[in-house]
C-alpha cells in the first residue's frame, strides 16, 4: 500500500535542485553553530552533575507516580527510570545550591513515603560531580566521532573512497543539524540523546548505502549515461523504498513521542528530526556530492577469473 504512494517510473530531477539544497544546508549549518555558541545545549543531569538515588519498592514500581511526586518538590529537572528489576528505580536530580545531599534525600524520601502506600527503601545515594559529567561529555563526543570514522572506513572498503567521503559529509551534516535543533528547542540533552544521534547515523547510513548500491549498479549498466542523469535514475528507482521506510519509522516514533511519556520525549524528538534530515541528506547531499569527484567507470567488465571481457563478447 505504501509503495503505491510513489508512482512507478518517477523521473524527479533531484540533482537539478542540488545547488538550492547546498545553499539551504550551509545556512542551516551556520544557524546551528550560531545557536550552539549563543544559546548552548540544555544539558541534563548526566552531563552537568547532580544527585543519584536508587530506590527499592516492595512491589512493581509505579514510575509515573514516582515522577509526579518528585516533580512537585521544586528541585529542578528530575529523571526517573527503571533500574534492574521492576522494583528498582533510579532517580536523578539537579545539584541544589541551597541544600545538601542529605537534605534532598530526606525531602524525596518523605514525599515518596507520603504518596506511596508500599514501603520503600533507599539502597544508594550519591552526588555526581562535574568531573564525571565532563568525562561523559568527552565520551559522548568521542563515540560520535568514532562512529563517523567507522562509517568512512566501511564505505571506503565496500565501495570507493568517493562514496565514503560523500557518506561522511551527509552524516556530519545530520549530526550538526541535530545539535542545532536541540540548541533551538532547549530540549534536555542527556545520554539518551547521544544514543539517538548514533541511531540517526545508522539510519542515515542505511538509507545512503541503498542509494549508493543502486548508483554503483547503474554505473556498470549505463557506462555512457551522464552522471547527473544516472544519479537521478538511481534516486528515483530507490524512492519507493525510501518513502516506505521513512513513513513507517515515523509512524512508530510518532506513537512513542505522543504516548511514550516524558522520559523518552527527547529521544523520540531527536529520532523524528533525524528521520527527516537523514532522508533529506541521503537524497540531496550524499548522492549529488558524488558529482564533485571523478567516479571510475570501467569500459570492460571482469570475468570470474579477474580477466577483462571485451564488450563484443558480453
Amino acid at each position: 500500500m505504501l509503495l503505491k504512494l510513489v508512482p512507478e517510473g518517477t523521473k524527479i530531477p533531484f540533482v537539478n535542485a542540488r545547488k538550492i539544497a547546498y545553499v539551504f544546508s550551509v545556512l542551516m549549518i551556520i544557524a546551528s553553530f550560531a545557536l550552539y555558541f549563543t544559546k548552548g545545549l540544555n544539558f541534563g543531569i548526566d552531563f552537568k552533575g547532580g544527585y543519584l538515588m536508587e530506590v527499592h519498592t516492595t512491589g512493581p514500581a509505579d514510575i509515573g507516580q514516582i515522577r509526579s511526586l518528585t516533580g512537585g518538590l521544586d528541585l529542578g529537572d528530575v529523571s526517573v527510570q527503571e533500574f534492574g528489576e521492576v522494583d528498582q528505580v533510579l532517580i536523578r536530580l539537579e545539584t541544589q545550591e541551597d541544600k545538601t545531599l542529605e537534605e534532598v534525600v530526606f525531602l524525596v524520601q518523605t514525599e515518596l513515603e507520603r504518596g506511596i502506600i508500599d514501603p520503600i527503601s533507599f539502597e544508594r545515594t550519591e552526588a555526581v560531580g562535574s568531573v564525571v559529567s565532563g568525562e561523559l561529555i568527552q565520551t559522548g563526543i568521542m563515540s560520535v566521532v568514532l562512529a563517523v570514522g567507522a562509517v568512512l572506513f566501511y564505505i571506503w572498503i565496500r565501495f570507493e573512497w568517493q562514496f565514503g567521503l560523500g557518506a561522511v559529509i551527509a552524516l556530519v551534516h545530520d549530526v550538526i543539524l541535530t545539535i542545532g535543533m536541540f540548541s533551538l528547542t532547549q530540549l534536555e540533552f542527556n545520554l539518551s540523546i547521544i544514543a539517538a544521534i548514533l541511531t540517526i547515523v545508522g539510519y542515515s547510513l542505511n538509507d545512503t548505502v541503498v542509494v549508493y548500491d543502486r548508483i554503483r549498479e547503474n554505473l556498470r549498466k549505463y557506462r555512457k549515461k551522464e552522471l547527473s542523469d544516472l544519479i537521478n535514475l538511481s534516486l528515483n528507482e530507490t524512492l519507493a523504498r525510501t518513502v516506505m521506510t521513512s513513513l513507517t519509522t515515523l509512524l512508530a516514533l510518532g506513537a512513542l513521542f505522543f504516548f511514550g511519556g516524558e522520559s523518552i520525549h527527547g529521544f523520540t524528538a531527536a529520532m523524528i528530526w533525524g528521520i527527516f534530515v537523514g532522508t533529506y541528506s541521503s537524497v540531496f547531499i550524499a548522492s549529488p556530492v558524488l558529482m564533485w569527484f571523478e567516479l571510475r567507470r570501467e569500459d570492460d567488465e571482469a570475468d570470474a577469473d579477474g580477466h577483462t571481457v571485451p564488450e563484443q563478447f558480453r
